[in-house]
């Protein structure tokens, strides 16, 4: 028969807690012999992930992610170090491991929205006589903000320059385009009288 300390009656017992644990074995004589065993049960790290700024963010931009918790870490795109500065969208994991062996896993989702593209269309020549006119128009987005300050999407432009829009999407994500306009001066007539 067997009796161990944690009240268990078979010849094996599952612990969970450290402790000492012993175990009485009792044969069919009755004679009686106990041992005892210490257990320890190492704790979990508890594995955490800093971001260094939003999760969220526009292409071309990046965060970085900084685990914490243990004494090793191992991230879900094959990186070994504490921190990995991150571009692409997904969802990052990271195992943690502490001195005993123990380990945790977190994970943070990135989200990178896509940048719009900016398009600029005249309506004609962008080279004229002075006098004249061509209307840009802008496409690409939602929002609109041209080098001369206008937030419409067309603008009509009567002189010389480069004009620039920046378009932004609904992710607030934005690009930039640019065209250059040439106004043509008109000649100086001259009549003589004679």
């Amino acid at each position: 028969a067997y009796i161990w300390s944690n009240g268990t009656t078979t010849s094996s017992t599952s612990v969970t807690a450290s402790g000492s644990y012993t175990v009485t074995v009792t044969n069919t004589e009755g004679c009686n012999d106990a041992e005892s065993m210490p257990v320890t049960v190492n704790p979990l790290p508890t594995a955490m992930i800093t971001p260094n700024g939003p999760t969220t963010f526009c292409q071309g931009g990046s965060v970085m992610l900084t685990a914490s918790g243990g004494t090793g870490y191992h991230w879900s795109n094959g990186a070994t170090t504490s921190a990995i500065t991150v571009t692409s969208g997904g969802n990052y994991a990271v195992t943690v491991t502490n001195a005993a062996g123990c380990n945790d896993t977190e994970s943070i989702p990135v989200t990178v929205n896509p940048l719009p593209t900016a398009v600029i269309t005249p309506n004609g020549p962008t080279t004229f006589c002075q006098g004249g006119s061509v209307m840009l128009t802008a496409s690409g987005g939602t929002g609109y903000l041209w080098s001369n300050t206008a937030t419409t999407v067309s603008i009509s432009v009567t002189s010389g320059g480069n004009y620039a829009v920046t378009v932004t999407n609904t992710e607030g994500c934005n690009d930039a385009e640019s065209i250059p306009v040439t106004v043509k001066t008109l000649p100086t007539l001259s009549l003589i009288h004679i």
